[in-house]
């Protein structure tokens, strides 16, 4: 029998301040491999079509606006867009790079979500942007690494500790929504989680193999009896 898969093309590879970054390509899907570890492909995105179809379903104002930290293969960014009555879309990126195969090579897959109106690409480390932006957001999608555990980057465990569910929550406007992936369950996350924003909900995807990926939802809290929400920007 003859096995007609064409071996891996590399379509760039690049040497970051946070190390090598490749791209490849086999037979119309593309991964990404960060440090000689692979980090993510365009096989399947179920569960970050769920993190955002989540957090949008979940919101209660007629025209949410969404900010997604993670721009990866472009998953989240394509499922947003087809959430006509969201108004608009941020999306975090850390890595230069990234941005730029979307402009490029995955420019096929995402370019039209790139060209909506609504959506605004931002070169940032989304802990900065965070700390920064004075943007409020009904929604919240975190998308960075590979969630609480398993991290790629030691330096994003801080996105997942106190201080950075103090700045995302300080984001987010009265009820506001944060949905987390992350590429299996973490109980001390899930604590953290449960101390700051009170009840939790978790959805499950199965995998091919291993642990399920995981999204966590969790809402800000809504306003005080006789305080006015924050004004939208």
């Amino acid at each position: 029998m003859h096995d007609f898969r064409q071996p891996p093309i590399t379509l760039d590879r690049v040497t970051t301040s946070r190390g090598e970054l490749v791209l490849r390509e086999t037979n119309g899907r593309y991964e990404v491999i960060s440090n000689g570890v692979f980090l993510m492909d365009t096989a399947d995105g179920r569960s970050e079509r769920l993190l955002v179809d989540a957090a949008v379903s979940r919101c209660t104002g007629p025209a949410p606006r969404l900010l997604i930290g993670g721009l990866g293969v472009g998953f989240s960014l394509l499922r947003a867009v087809e959430h006509p009555h969201v108004a608009a879309i941020d999306v975090v990126e850390i890595e230069a790079t990234v941005i730029g195969w979307h402009a490029r090579h995955l420019r096929p897959l995402t370019g039209a979500a790139q060209a909506d109106p609504r959506v605004r690409i931002v070169e940032a480390d989304i802990l900065a942007w965070l700390a920064d932006t004075a943007d409020q957001y009904d929604a919240i999608c975190l998308d960075t690494d590979n969630g609480p555990n398993w991290l790629v980057f030691e330096a994003n465990a801080e996105l997942y500790a106190h201080r950075g569910l103090d700045l995302v929550a300080g984001r987010l406007r009265p009820g506001g929504v944060l949905a987390i992936w992350s590429a299996s369950r973490d109980d001390a996350f899930e604590q953290r989680l449960r101390e700051r924003f009170g009840d939790l909900e978790l959805l499950e995807t199965p995998t091919d193999a291993g642990a399920p990926d995981v999204v966590y939802l969790v809402r800000a809290a809504t306003a005080a009896p006789g305080e006015l929400p924050e004004s939208p920007a």
